[in-house]
C-alpha cells in the first residue's frame, strides 16, 4: 500500500511539475512575423519585453493588414532599407496616433541599431513615430538613444555617408530610434533588397527604381 503511494505521489509530482513548466516555457516563446516582398521572404523575431509598446504598435498594424501592398521605399546600402507606409504610387497610407519612443529603454536592455535589427522611422519629434519602419544593415550607433549634453556636435547620414552638423542637434538626435527585433531569417533577401538600384521620386530620394513590395507581413503561429 505505501509502495503504491508512493508510486501515485511521484507520478502526481511530475505530472503537476510539467504542467508547472509548460505555460513557462510559452511564455518565454518570442513573437515571429513573415514579411513576404516581392524579392523573398524575411523572417522578423520580435523583443516585448524591451521595447513592449512598439512591438504592440507593429503587431497592430501587421494584424490589421496595413503593411499589406506597400513598398520599400527608401533603401541605402550600407545604411538602411525603410518602408511600411506607402504604396506603389508613393501615396501614404493613413495611420494611427503616434507611439512613445522607448529608444533610451531598449538601449539599456543592449537592444541597439546593430545591423539586422528593425527599429521604427520617424519624423525630427522622437515620439513620432507611427507604421514606417527600417531595416538596419550595417551597425548605425548613431541611431542609438546617447546621453549627450546639449551643444555637442552629432553625427547623421545624408545621401548615405556620416557628416558631422556644425550646429547641435543633440537634443533630437540623442533621443534615438527605436529598436524593437531582428532578423532571423531572410537575410539574403535584405541583401537584394539594400543593393538594388535607387533614384527619386518627386520629393522621395533612395527609391527603388523597380518596386520592391511588401505583399504582407503576418505574424507566424
Amino acid at each position: 500500500m505505501l509502495k503504491n503511494s508512493r508510486r501515485y505521489f511521484l507520478q502526481f509530482g511530475v505530472a503537476s511539475l510539467i504542467g508547472l513548466i509548460a505555460p513557462l516555457s510559452s511564455a518565454q516563446e518570442l513573437p515571429k512575423v513573415n514579411i513576404k516582398t516581392s524579392m523573398g521572404d524575411i523572417v522578423l523575431e520580435l523583443y516585448p519585453e524591451k521595447a513592449p509598446k512598439t512591438v504592440e504598435n507593429f503587431l497592430r498594424y501587421v494584424k490589421k493588414g496595413h503593411y499589406n501592398k506597400t513598398i520599400f521605399h527608401r533603401v541605402i546600402d550600407n545604411f538602411m532599407i525603410q518602408g511600411g507606409g506607402l504604396t506603389a504610387t508613393m501615396q501614404e497610407k493613413p495611420t494611427d496616433k503616434p507611439v512613445p519612443s522607448e529608444a533610451k529603454q531598449a538601449f539599456e536592455k543592449e537592444l541597439k541599431n546593430d545591423i539586422g535589427t528593425i527599429a521604427m522611422a520617424r519624423t525630427m519629434d522622437p515620439n513620432s513615430a507611427r507604421a514606417q519602419f527600417y531595416i538596419n544593415v550595417n551597425n548605425n550607433d548613431f541611431l542609438n538613444y546617447q546621453a549627450l549634453p546639449e551643444g555637442d556636435p552629432v553625427q547623421i547620414m545624408k545621401n548615405g555617408e556620416p557628416i558631422t552638423l556644425p550646429r547641435s542637434r543633440a537634443q533630437v538626435l540623442a533621443a534615438g530610434y527605436t529598436p524593437f527585433g531582428k532578423v532571423i531569417e531572410g537575410w539574403d533577401v535584405v541583401e537584394k533588397i539594400k543593393s538594388t538600384p535607387t533614384s527619386e521620386v518627386s520629393i522621395h530620394q533612395n527609391v527603388p527604381v523597380k518596386p520592391i513590395m511588401i505583399i504582407s507581413i503576418k505574424l507566424m503561429k
